[in-house]
């Protein structure tokens, strides 16, 4: 079975390994975000920094948030630099994808010796 949005995710998934692989763990948040784009750049993908995205309540803007990468116009991309992860992470990009009405979004931490990643689809 196909996942959605599956080879634009795989690629993301390598440029988060292939950008730990070089910097390792420790930097900021800001730091892996834009050498991800960097990165998803040198293999061929559109990838958009702090994305603005509007919170709608019945037509009216309540609130506003910024998507850390959104990558080919299909995939929001959550960065975190932390221990573990935790529900406020995981809830935050599925209220982002609700937001956007984008389907798949990557929630990448590269806060540990080895980077992890969830795939979550809205």
């Amino acid at each position: 079975m196909k996942l959605e949005q599956e080879a634009v995710t795989e690629k993301i998934i390598g440029a988060a390994f292939e950008v730990h692989r070089v910097l390792g763990y420790g930097f900021l948040e800001k730091v892996y975000q834009r050498a991800m784009q960097v990165e998803l750049v040198k293999q061929g993908l559109k990838a958009e920094l702090e994305r603005p995205i509007k919170v709608l309540y019945k037509g009216a803007m309540v609130g506003d948030y910024q998507a850390d990468l959104f990558v080919e116009e299909c995939v929001l991309v959550e960065l975190k630099v932390a221990k573990t992860y935790n529900p406020e992470d995981e809830a935050q990009l599925l209220n982002e994808l609700k937001a956007t009405g984008t389907k798949v979004g990557l929630l990448i931490n590269f806060g540990r010796a080895k980077v992890e990643f969830k795939r979550m689809v809205f």
